[in-house]
């Protein structure tokens, strides 16, 4: 990794002085620029479905955008690395289908998660799950998020969206090839990043092994850079979003929760949430998390899943967006130059301003944002935590992983990709025991146990 001396930010003696009086979690690994470029890298995500959200089902953007402020502050500081803060996807995708969730039942959603999160984190039961799950399950997991991304983010580039009925409304009508969002423009965001930070290495490496240094252009912040762009274009494309921006925060409020609502909100939300939430949020952060650090000590499960619980037991009941930490915002922030907990630090403090000073009104530029643009991050992302998976070094290995990731892509459900996969490594294991053995070595016994008992008999006559 580069060092920061380099950075012109940090160097001489008042730099190195200035990093020592600062927590380690959010010492910088790389540079400032480095950092700042990883803290926008997960947008891709995040922008299309709480801009969803805002615009179909009135979620408060002002509000939405502090809570998850404050909760990338907490993370950058406790776990060290770039944790990314994701809306509950699940939860989100039926609020905005034909089912739509009002918000106390959203919020009802994200509450119930919360709780079985906290429960499993408190009691150790995580920790246990995640000893417990076989590899290649886990992988299949990752690669079908990451393809699923990838996916989606190919719609957003190639056509039209509508997110004011879902967060990944692809229409039929191709995005124009030219203008402020059309084809081109996106295009031209993808070579950038690739001719910028290639397939995403630290550091080239020579024929004879050996590490050369990286590249100058890799320092460059390509996804700040890329996004910047989006917002310049957003007032490019219609100034008149200047008129309808309102300066302060939102009020805040205590969301009403019937007994109805939450009925509504557990069965038809946190049902479908909560495996993605367990496998994706938890399970598979913490994979990805010793993949991208093996230097660090690895995650722990039950710290994450408690993280998520606490975070949704502040937040929603002040109608927050129902959040959690997602494997795919950790490969998209690590992707574009994330290393630290300063990584997401940064984006806390650019949320928490634009949250203060422009509260929901901010709708109305994100309204206007290139989804082409965003489509282009969102794949970056996904490719990068789908090429985690690569490590499988044997064809049973893989087979499992493939069959878990198809199923989950084609059931669009991951629990059903997760059940499938573990009943293939479980058949594949009980191929391996030696039936014969076993039979043999039970009719041994009950041999020796027959010829014991008549001699016992034979014994006593």
């Amino acid at each position: 990794m580069a060092s920061s001396a380099g950075d012109p930010l940090l160097s001489g003696e008042a730099g190195e002085g200035r990093r020592r009086l600062l927590p380690s979690t959010i010492r910088l690994k790389t540079s400032v620029w480095s950092e700042l470029g990883g803290a926008v890298g997960d947008l891709g995500t995040y922008i299309p479905i709480v801009l969803a959200l805002s615009l179909a089902s009135h979620l408060d953007l002002g509000t939405t955008l502090i809570f998850t402020a404050l909760y990338n502050f907490a993370t950058g500081f406790l776990f060290g690395i770039p944790m990314p803060v994701q809306p509950m996807k699940s939860i989100a995708a039926v609020a905005l289908s034909s089912a739509h969730l009002t918000i106390p039942q959203i919020m009802s959603a994200g509450l119930a998660v919360a709780a079985i999160l906290l429960f499993l984190g408190v009691t150790g039961l995580m920790t246990t799950l995640y000893r417990l799950l076989p590899l290649p399950v886990v992988r299949g997991v990752q690669l079908s998020q990451g393809l699923s991304f990838a996916f989606t983010a190919v719609k957003y580039i190639r056509y039209l969206q509508d997110f004011s009925r879902s967060s990944s409304a692809s229409t039929s009508v191709p995005r124009p090839l030219l203008g402020l969002d059309g084809l081109v423009l996106a295009l031209a965001a993808l070579l950038f990043i690739i001719l910028t930070t290639g397939c995403g290495d630290d550091e080239d490496v020579n024929r004879d092994g050996t590490n050369r240094s990286r590249r100058s252009c890799s320092r460059v912040p390509v996804a700040l850079i890329v996004f910047v762009l989006g917002l310049v274009l957003c007032f490019v494309r219609d100034p008149s979003i200047l008129q309808g921006l309102r300066f302060g925060p939102a009020p805040l409020g205590l969301v009403k929760i019937t007994w109805d609502d939450f009925k509504i909100g557990v069965w038809k939300g946190a049902v479908p949430q909560l495996p993605l939430s367990v496998l994706n949020s938890v399970i598979a952060v913490c994979k990805l998390s010793s993949d991208l650090f093996p230097e660090r000590a690895e995650l722990s499960p039950a710290r994450v899943s408690v993280s998520v619980g606490l975070m949704n037991f502040v937040g929603c009941w002040f109608g927050a967006m129902p959040c959690c930490h997602g494997a795919g915002g950790l490969a998209g922030q690590y992707r574009f130059g994330g290393r630290s907990g300063a990584s997401v630090v940064f984006l806390a403090i650019g949320k928490l301003a634009i949250g203060l000073v422009f509260g929901n009104s901010f709708v109305t530029i994100l309204g206007q944002f290139p989804i082409g643009i965003l489509g282009v991050m969102l794949l970056f992302s996904g490719i990068e935590l789908a090429m985690a998976s690569r490590d499988m070094g044997s064809k049973e290995s893989s087979f499992v992983m493939l069959v878990c990731a198809g199923v989950s892509l084609t059931g669009s459900s991951a629990a059903l990709g997760f059940i499938s996969g573990i009943v293939l490594y479980l058949l594949l294991r009980l191929r391996e025991v030696d039936i014969g053995g076993l039979v043999g070595r039970w009719g041994a016994g009950r041999q020796q146990s027959t010829n014991k008992a008549t001699g016992d008999g034979a014994g006593d006559a």
